[in-house]
């Protein structure tokens, strides 16, 4: 890992994942989460503020950056619930849980950047209860043609600026491919966002 990814991309990242648009389309999903939650990447623990403490039993949060992990750590420990938060620092292509042992899995703005998200995705559907779901806010490629071609122009010099992101990854299709049945899906362009960068979908899956 070089100094760019040690030093440079945990604070940006958390900055640029923290912005009000992005705040307010985590805001619209988390709180949803119910029973033994899994959160993909939870990066430097923006989530947690969101979760309903009263509906949750137990917060598997999983992420493979030290880095990262050490922001989540320090924003679990102002919380009143951190008892309830485990950690899992590793990578989400890999998930150390039990088959059929999560209720919900929370997927924020990451898709965009696991390696190997088809074997993420698959360790989500192992995971997953019967009837278990998938809460989900992602950007990715836009609908508009012009947007999309400068998606895939800027894509290459992006990506290993900001820690692995792809611009023009389609988080339905992802989960679609994957064995997902998609629910109540919602997409738009945020405010006051590029729209190379500002166009997401989200709502709730399940397993078909």
């Amino acid at each position: 890992m070089g100094v760019w990814d040690k030093f440079i991309v945990p604070p940006l990242i958390s900055c640029a994942c923290a912005t009000k648009p992005i705040m307010k389309q985590r805001e619209k999903v988390v709180p949803l989460a119910k029973g033994r939650v899994l959160e993909l990447g939870c990066g430097s623990g923006t989530n947690f503020q969101f979760y309903r403490p009263d509906q949750i039993e137990r917060l598997y949060a999983l992420e493979p950056s030290p880095e990262m992990m050490k922001r989540a750590r320090e924003a679990a420990s102002g919380l009143g619930w951190a008892e309830q938060i485990e950690f899992l620092e590793t990578g989400a292509e890999c998930v150390p849980l039990e088959d059929a042992s999560i209720d919900t899995v929370v997927i924020t703005f990451v898709l965009c950047t696991i390696p190997d998200w088809a074997g993420a995705l698959a360790e989500v559907r192992r995971v997953l209860k019967p009837g278990g779901k998938v809460l989900f806010s992602e950007h990715g490629l836009a609908p508009d043609q012009g947007v999309a071609k400068w998606q895939r122009r800027i894509e290459p010099i992006w990506k290993p600026l900001a820690g692995g992101c792809h611009l023009t990854r389609d988080a339905c299709v992802m989960l679609r491919d994957s064995g997902f049945v998609m629910e109540d899906v919602h997409t738009m362009y945020l405010p006051s966002t590029p729209k190379i960068a500002g166009f997401v979908s989200w709502g709730e899956a399940r397993a078909a």
